[in-house]
């Protein structure tokens, strides 16, 4: 596991983190592409039932890892998720963290989990509540929201680490201006499946006959899965669109095996088996839903179907007309300029 050196840039590339865009081309730099293997002699299945794989680079910031897989120049969403990273693993020195200063969003919802580490989420709704791994925060932009993500004081003096996915959910046209809102699950309010080999959390949507109670605005399905050696879970095409992120170890479909820190895309509407070949357990994340209804506009943190809408949100958060985050009001990230900040598309 990487450690974070003193002085490193981990605050600034965690303002970057959560804030940066990127266009198909300015994404090339740092993201390659490439289409699913051949599949493996006397298998003609591999590659029909993968659509793309993406494979993100690795971005060390002092030690600070991130691996950026949506949006891609060949892929904007899967389902309603439009943004992909993968933060860490990162162990931190004494007195260093991360420090997301306040920043805004709007029309969307973040969702963050954790398989090591803390964050303390505060947010303009006077939320105030440290994430853990196993647990998730859903935070609903809607309208407007404004909110920060640091490494607690304690956690600092004693050293910490960090691995989590940070993900970005478009809302739909029809609420991308409900009101903000903030829901906090913990690791016991997530159900689990435990059987032969296989274990399931389900962070969001439904399968596998379980249930989670976080509360969405389209069909979709967020899962975090670990096999055994030898162990295999049959995934349905029960989602529109669905996508595969590797954590650890390797996963097998059908013959063809494929590392950790890829995004394998799959085919609408194919049923698959998602196997553990190795003699070490793998964990993947399982992402996707409905397809999104229309394409999204993407500039730093805004997200909207409407860029006249994000043209607003600019304005608005330039002249200080976001509310502010209580208890974290002394400091925030400013509008970047113009030609310092990427969009998409």
């Amino acid at each position: 596991m990487p450690t974070v050196a003193p002085g490193s840039q981990v605050k600034e590339y965690a303002d970057e983190l959560t804030v940066t865009r990127l266009t198909p081309t300015a994404e090339e730099e740092i993201m390659s592409w490439q289409p699913c293997p051949d599949p493996t002699p006397g298998d003609a299945r591999a590659a029909d039932l993968i659509e793309t794989v993406i494979v993100p680079r690795a971005r060390d910031l002092g030690g600070f890892e991130v691996r950026r897989a949506l949006p891609s120049p060949k892929r904007q969403m899967v389902g309603p998720f439009i943004f992909f990273d993968q933060m860490g693993p990162a162990e931190f020195v004494l007195g260093e963290g991360i420090d997301v200063r306040p920043h805004p969003h709007i029309n969307l919802a973040t969702v963050t989990y954790l398989f090591d580490g803390e964050i303390v989420h505060r947010d303009s709704l006077g939320t105030e509540v440290p994430i853990r791994p196993g647990a998730v925060n859903w935070m609903t932009a809607g309208r407007g929201i404004v909110h920060s993500e640091r490494t607690a004081p304690e956690l600092k003096a004693s050293g910490s680490k960090l691995f989590g996915l940070q993900t970005w959910v478009a809302l739909p046209a029809a609420h991308e201006e409900t009101d903000p809102a903030f829901t906090h699950h913990s690791e016991a309010d997530l159900p689990v499946l435990d059987t032969e080999g296989k274990r399931v959390r389900l962070v969001v949507g439904s399968a596998w006959g379980i249930q989670s109670p976080v509360r969405t605005f389209s069909d979709m399905i967020y899962a975090d899965v670990t096999l055994e050696p030898g162990a295999a879970i049959p995934v349905d095409a029960a989602h529109e669109e669905r996508a595969l992120y590797t954590v650890s170890g390797e996963v097998e479909i059908a013959g063809e095996r494929f590392p950790s820190g890829q995004l394998l895309v799959l085919r609408s509407g194919d049923v698959i088996t998602v196997r553990n070949a190795a003699q070490e357990p793998a964990r993947f994340a399982l992402v996707g839903g409905e397809t999104m209804d229309g394409p999204r506009h993407i500039w730093w943190n805004f997200v909207s179907s409407r860029p006249e809408r994000i043209e607003q949100a600019k304005a608005e958060w330039k002249a200080g007309r976001f509310d502010t985050v209580p208890g974290d009001a002394e400091e925030f990230i400013p509008l970047p300029d113009e030609d310092k900040v990427v969009r998409y598309p």
